[in-house]
């Protein structure tokens, strides 16, 4: 015999507290601006560091998008994937490869970012964007 509660179970989503959403939008503002000593303290307090909004972004991409790569190493450092893409199928190292932003790049490799994940991968974004010296670097592993 099963019991089952009103409201609760995989054809039902709990009420979103409108608290918890507020401070979710703080959170990614923070990694879009990078403000990285505020950010590292609210993962250090328990905001899952693979922590994403409604279309995969996690908080090491929207600091690798816009640039941010203190920010990038701290995610790192407290546990962020490196390698997770976005409902696009976009990891950060290609974003970063896209927007040009050589100190993510290097944060990112640094963390582990594998430059043949993701679609398209950092490697391709590199070959499309004609950047030659990321594309030899990727290659060299």
């Amino acid at each position: 015999m099963t019991h089952s509660t009103p409201g609760v179970g995989p054809e039902s989503e709990p009420a979103h507290d409108p608290e918890v959403i507020q401070l979710a939008a703080k959170v990614f503002d923070l990694a879009r601006q990078g403000t990285t000593d505020t950010l590292a303290a609210y993962v250090d307090a328990g905001v899952p560091a693979n922590l994403h909004n409604d279309r995969g972004d996690t908080l090491l991409m929207l600091a690798a998008y816009h640039g941010h790569a203190e920010t990038v190493a701290a995610l790192l450092a407290r546990g962020a994937d490196p390698d997770r893409a976005n409902d696009r199928g976009q990891t950060p190292l290609a974003g970063a490869v896209f927007k040009g932003e050589d100190a993510v790049v290097t944060a990112l490799l640094d963390g582990g970012a594998d430059p043949l994940a993701g679609t398209p991968s950092a490697l391709d974004t590199a070959r499309m964007f004609g950047k030659q010296e990321l594309v030899t670097r990727f290659e060299r592993g």
